[in-house]
Parts: structure tokens; C-alpha cells; sequence
């Protein structure tokens, strides 16, 4: 019998405290219990990672990680302070990319994270996202998390676009299987002109994700060198996210079905609701 959690969105829900003015945010010591983190001090230097992260993108670290302290009751009357820290949307979904590429839950909570913030911009944290946002919003942080694997990527001495071609097919051949991006692009009957992950459905692009956050997060911490060993790792992390899916009973990437809409029509259609009525 299998011994996998039930993790599901409410997981991450159930954590979730708003201040009096209505605004978000998580406690780290439940986000640690949540995330598996057995002992403070390891789940800490994820936080710092995330803090790091949340320095090198220009952003205003007290507006996302408030440090705290607060008393725990020991039993029998005992009580001990501890520290604490009051975590952003954006807080965590920094921590939950710099977390555990081996925890289910990872994965799990960087989709979270990620759909979260798309309720927030639209200004309803209340109603069901549709498929279609979704896409847009996974396929929107993809793009940004891109951007860094080829810095990443060129820091470790992939500068040439075909060298670069070439890492991110390894990438893509560990978590399909084998499958090389020509092959996908095959599978899902495209056009020459047309990109995979413009026809990749939410869960599909949620896997893609993780694989390039956790592979621009491993040759950064590794200061990995030299192309060989890049694209070796990015085969790695390819290989183990599908093993996450597959120990979790998901179905592998290129056997998820292949959206009839592009992200561009998508894109499309959501900034035609969005105009006035005349």
C-alpha cells in the first residue's frame, strides 16, 4: 500500500491567516511542518535561500518576510519563546522553489503559489480559476524562470545558442522519458512555426516549471562548470520530477492531452473580455 500523503490544494489553504485588513500570509513554522521539514534549522536556510532570491529580484524583503517570536506551550504549564517569521503569497512560493526538488509537495506548492497569485490579480481569491488562466499564468512564470536557467546555464559556459539548444533538450528528454523537444513537438502534432509549451496544459507546463526552477536553483548552489556537467543535471532534474509524477500515480507528461488552444489565442480571448462593452 502505498504511503503518499493526500496532498492537495487545501493543504496550503489550511495554513492560510489574514490580518485585519483582509491581506494574506503564513506562518514558517506551519509552512515548515507542511512542507516536511522535521528540524527549524534546515527548513531556515531554505528561507534564507528564498530570501536571497527575493533580494536578487529588487523586491522590498521586509514586505514579505516579517520576523516574529511568539510562545509555544511545552506542556504542563512550561511555555518557551520561539522565532517565527509572517510569510507573503510571494515568500513562499520563493521557499517552495528553493525547497526539496525530491518532496512531492514542492511541486505541489509552487503550482499553489503561482495560481494564488493570479486569483489575486484578478481580484477574486474566491472563485474557481479556469483552465485557461491557469495556462496563462504557469506559462507567464515559465517565461520569467526561463530567462534565469540561461543565465544559469551561461554562468556554468553554455554561451553558444546551439550549445544552449542542446542543454535544453537534455532537460526535456529526463522528463519525457527520453523524448527529445522534435519528439514532443511530433506527439502533439504541431506546426513548425508553433512552440510546445503554447500547447501544454496547465499540468503540463506546472512539470516544466519545476524542472527549470530546480535545475537554475541546483547549478547555481553547485557552481556547476562546463556544458557536459550542465546538461547533465538538467537531465537529472528532468528524470526526477518524473519520478515524483509517477510515484504519485500522475500521468507522464507526453501522455497529457495537447490543449486545441494556443497560449497566444488564449492570451487573445482574455484581453478581449477585459475590453469595455460599447
Amino acid at each position: 500500500m502505498s504511503n503518499l500523503k493526500p496532498y492537495s490544494h487545501e493543504t496550503f489553504d489550511s495554513i492560510r491567516h489574514l490580518d485585519e485588513s483582509g491581506r494574506e500570509y503564513w506562518f514558517a513554522r506551519e509552512l515548515q511542518e507542511v512542507l516536511e521539514y522535521a528540524q527549524w534549522r534546515n527548513f531556515e536556510k531554505v528561507v534564507e535561500r528564498a530570501k536571497m532570491a527575493c533580494i536578487n529580484s529588487g523586491v522590498n524583503i521586509s514586505d514579505h518576510f516579517a520576523d516574529l517570536s511568539k510562545m509555544v506551550n511545552l506542556g504542563f504549564g512550561a511555555e518557551r519563546q520561539i522565532q517565527d517569521i509572517a510569510l507573503s503569497r510571494y515568500a513562499c512560493y520563493l521557499i517552495v522553489q528553493n525547497g526539496d526538488p525530491r518532496k512531492a509537495i514542492i511541486a505541489l506548492g509552487q503550482t499553489y503559489f503561482a495560481i494564488q497569485t493570479r486569483r489575486q490579480e484578478i481580484g477574486d481569491a474566491k472563485r474557481l480559476v479556469t483552465e485557461d488562466e491557469k495556462r496563462l499564468t504557469i506559462r507567464k512564470e515559465l517565461v520569467e524562470h526561463n530567462k534565469s536557467l540561461a543565465e544559469a546555464a551561461k554562468m556554468a559556459g553554455i554561451v553558444d545558442p546551439r550549445d544552449y539548444a542542446i542543454f535544453q533538450n537534455r532537460g526535456y528528454q529526463g522528463l519525457y522519458g527520453g523524448l527529445s523537444m522534435h519528439d514532443i513537438h511530433a506527439r502533439k502534432g504541431l506546426k513548425k512555426s508553433e512552440k510546445i509549451l503554447d500547447y501544454m496544459g496547465s499540468t503540463e507546463l506546472a512539470a516544466n516549471l519545476f524542472r527549470a526552477t530546480q535545475a537554475d536553483e541546483k547549478i547555481r548552489r553547485d557552481n556547476v562548470k562546463g556544458r557536459d556537467n550542465a546538461n547533465q543535471v538538467h537531465y537529472d532534474v528532468g528524470v526526477t520530477v518524473r519520478d515524483t509524477i509517477k510515484r504519485l500515480g500522475g500521468t507522464m507528461p507526453e501522455d497529457l492531452p495537447t490543449p486545441r488552444k494556443s497560449i497566444k489565442q488564449v492570451e487573445r480571448e482574455q484581453k478581449q473580455k477585459q475590453l469595455p462593452e460599447k
